[in-house]
Formats: structure tokens, C-alpha cells, sequence
């Protein structure tokens, strides 16, 4: 198995079919992205039942908005982008956006807090990272964003998406540093090793948890969206 990343080549063949109206070939792009899609909301929200609305959701629109992609850049990164905005929109509906104040950039030149934990650690960290921390360190350090980008999405500055970091670097050596050596529940379905795909890797164990297979019923299907 393989890492679900959303990196992956769509047949601009296949675009065509979906923007004809062909179900069967939306599906085989929903099989595509479902688990990035989901891991990269559960990841930000942190509850699965919100990131499986996240995907319906999200997918949904990439449905009725396929018209709207245009191929000078990757698909991926269009479909991608439509997720981000779903979770985010979330973030800020239920007010995990404005509830934090810029704080100073703090220069930490130690090494990361993450280097020497193994997964199921950092996993009880993470879940210890308010939402909008954990979106920013995930969306920053695993999905490649930079900070100029989180920022035009939240709607704040620069500086506030690398206070966000700082913020949550630190934090995470907090817990890391009393994290208790037991048993932690993993992802809400299967996890698994993996690695990320492209030359600017993310942490190793934060790509590690990159790996996660959702089960979810696609009621995309019975509807006719339009």
C-alpha cells in the first residue's frame, strides 16, 4: 500500500469524462483522493466524523466545479486546495481561527521535537494542539504549504502562521517530554509507515501518520449533482 498523497497524476482524459456527467469516472477520482482527503481533514480538525463531512463535502464540490479547473496547474493541487478550504471553513465556524493572538516569531534553532519520537507519542501530542496550531504545523510541514499561503487562508499575516509553528514546535516538546509510555488510539481506521513523495520530505514520523484509510459510505453516488 501506498501513502495517500495527494500527488497523484489525473488522465486529463478522465476530467473530461467528469465534466460530461459521467459518474463512473467521478468515482475513480473520489477513490483516488478519499484517504488524503481524509487524512489531511481528521488531521486539521481532529475528529473523524467532521473530516468524513469534510470529504462528502469537498468532493461534492470538486463535482460541480470541475468545469472550473483549468490544467496549467495540477489537478491534485486543485482538488487539494477545495479540501483545505472545506476544513478551514470549518476551523473558523467553529471558532478555532479567531481565538488565538499573534505572538512573536520565536527563532528555534534546537532540533525538532519530533526527530526522536515515534508515532504513537506524537500522536498523543498532537491531539494535545488546539485546532488551529495542529492545522498550521500539518498544512506547513506535511502538506508542503508555505507560510504566505496559510496565512492568505486564514486571513492573517505571515507572521501569524509562523507564530502558529513556533507556537506549536514548542508545545509539542512540552508534551513529548511527558508524554506517558502507553498504549494510544491511532487514526479512526488504519494507519501505516509511509514516507512523502517529494524532495522537501516532511519530519519522518509526521509522514509516517500520513498514512490513513478511511471507511466511508459514498452517498456522493446516490445524488445527482449538479
Amino acid at each position: 500500500m501506498t501513502a495517500p498523497t495527494f500527488e497523484l497524476d489525473v488522465p486529463l482524459a478522465l476530467i473530461a469524462r467528469v465534466r460530461n456527467g459521467e459518474t463512473a469516472a467521478f468515482e475513480q477520482i473520489y477513490r483516488c483522493f478519499e484517504r488524503p482527503v481524509f487524512n489531511l481533514a481528521w488531521r486539521m480538525l481532529g475528529d473523524a466524523d467532521a473530516a468524513r463531512e469534510i470529504l462528502q463535502d469537498a468532493m461534492l464540490k470538486v463535482f460541480q466545479r470541475i468545469g472550473q479547473y483549468r490544467s496549467d496547474a495540477p489537478f491534485w493541487a486543485w482538488l487539494r486546495q477545495i479540501a483545505t478550504n472545506e476544513a478551514l471553513m470549518r476551523l473558523r465556524r467553529d471558532k478555532h481561527v479567531d481565538d488565538r493572538a499573534e505572538v512573536p516569531e520565536v527563532i528555534d534553532e534546537t532540533a525538532p521535537p519530533w526527530v526522536r519520537a515515534d508515532s504513537a507519542a506524537l500522536e498523543r501530542a498532537l491531539a494535545g494542539l488546539s485546532a488551529l496550531t495542529r492545522s498550521v504545523l500539518w498544512l506547513y510541514h506535511v502538506e508542503g504549504y508555505a507560510h504566505h499561503e496559510i496565512a492568505e487562508q486564514l486571513g492573517r499575516t505571515v507572521s501569524f502562521s509562523k507564530s502558529q509553528v513556533a507556537r506549536g514546535t514548542a508545545r509539542l516538546r512540552e508534551l513529548l517530554a511527558c508524554v506517558p509510555d502507553e498504549p494510544t488510539p491511532g487514526p479512526p481506521e488504519h494507519a501505516a509507515s509511509g514516507t512523502s513523495p517529494d524532495s522537501t520530505a516532511p519530519p519522518q514520523a509526521l509522514a509516517r501518520m500520513r498514512r490513513v484509510e478511511p471507511s466511508v459510505s459514498r452517498t456522493i453516488f446516490s445524488e445527482n449533482p449538479s
